[in-house]
């Protein structure tokens, strides 16, 4: 006889665990029958402030930063304001495959986005992003030389959270994308 004390798990196993019981099936075919919907995967999304860029320096070398990140179409686009001659940003234009990461710690949830980034300079782009107080990053303002947006493309995707993954196709992320523009996410989040 097997016994499960659940009162030293995390709250989140709680109801892990009591899916399994209730349902009397084992843990391995469990993790695959729950499945995030696109918009739970949205969410975290939202949710998050900031995200982690990965990409691949002139040397060949992985590389994380941690970027502001609000600004989203749907799952699959997502626009980062940053410095033009940034580490990065100098990366990213020689080479754009990147990995883009969104993360919620408190619930143990997660969606790592492939797919490409794109540095944009065009004013447009700029002033959608541009928030008051900017001038203490970019003296010259909005048009300064030093103030660029990467624009990131997904093709694919990852998610996981305690009751399982899954992985995100190119025809998903479109699909769910379609006729979507940017917005700053997390300011609709905040006036919820």
């Amino acid at each position: 006889m097997t016994y499960i004390i659940l009162a030293h798990f995390p709250p989140f196993c709680n109801t892990f665990f009591s899916i399994f019981i209730g349902r009397g099936k084992s843990r391995h075919k469990m993790l695959w029958e729950l499945h995030m919907t696109k918009d739970e995967i949205k969410a975290i999304i939202d949710r998050s402030l900031f995200a982690v860029i990965g990409y691949s320096d002139e040397d060949g070398k992985q590389n994380v930063r941690r970027v502001f990140c609000v600004w989203h179409k749907g799952i699959g686009g997502h626009l980062i304001s940053t410095n033009t001659g940034s580490q990065h940003t100098q990366s990213l234009i020689k080479n754009g495959n990147s990995c883009l990461y969104f993360f919620d710690d408190k619930t143990f949830e997660g969606v790592c986005l492939y797919g490409n980034s794109t540095v944009r300079t065009d004013r447009r782009y700029k002033e959608l992003l541009w928030n008051d107080g900017d001038e203490k990053y970019y003296p010259k303002g909005i048009d300064d030389e030093d103030y660029c947006v990467i624009e990131f493309t997904a093709d694919s995707g990852r998610y996981y959270r305690y009751d399982g993954k899954g992985d995100l196709s190119g025809d998903e992320l479109r699909a769910f994308d379609a006729g979507k523009e940017y917005v700053n996410g997390y300011a609709g989040q905040a006036q919820q």
